[in-house]
């Protein structure tokens, strides 16, 4: 049984780290300007060069991590979910491709930790669709070009 003091004290730790500067620029990019089409678009970012593989594997490592202390009982599943939303944000924008872009990779494990605690709970199919419709609309305002527009008036 974990104590929930120790799991509430991991919990603002992993928020504090949401608040490092180069993760939070990661953030912003992959929640507002990148929206991959297919696996192929996912690998290539993930496994290609250039300046938004960095990102990229910043966010999904950091939620990917953050889940394993769900899997591995250091936070309560229930407690975890409570206090986050992003990392269901991150798995819905991914859902699509993973099996694909798994076997592309040869990594079957890969973002199984988020995908464990994105996808538990007895309502985790309508709260991905709900974090689905979010991201359709954010779609939507980038390819309208005002995210930049947004992202910039907050430098």
């Amino acid at each position: 049984m974990t104590d929930t003091t120790s799991a509430a004290g991991l919990l603002l730790k992993l928020y504090e780290l949401r608040t490092e500067p180069t993760l939070r620029t990661a953030r912003a990019w992959f929640g507002f300007e990148f929206h991959p089409q297919s696996a192929k678009e996912v690998l290539a970012t993930w496994l290609g060069p250039g300046h938004e593989s960095a990102p990229y594997r910043m966010v999904t490592t950091y939620w990917d991590m953050a889940a394993s202390l769900v899997v591995q009982g250091a936070i309560p599943v229930e407690l975890f979910n409570a206090a986050n939303t992003e990392h269901f944000v991150t798995y819905a924008k991914l859902r699509p491709f993973l099996a694909d872009v798994r076997a592309g990779a040869g990594n079957p494990g890969y973002l199984m930790n988020l995908e464990s605690v994105a996808t538990a709970g007895a309502n985790s199919d309508e709260r991905l669709a709900m974090y689905q419709r979010y991201l359709d609309r954010q779609r939507t305002l980038a390819a309208e070009g005002k995210q930049r527009a947004n992202l910039a008036s907050q430098d």
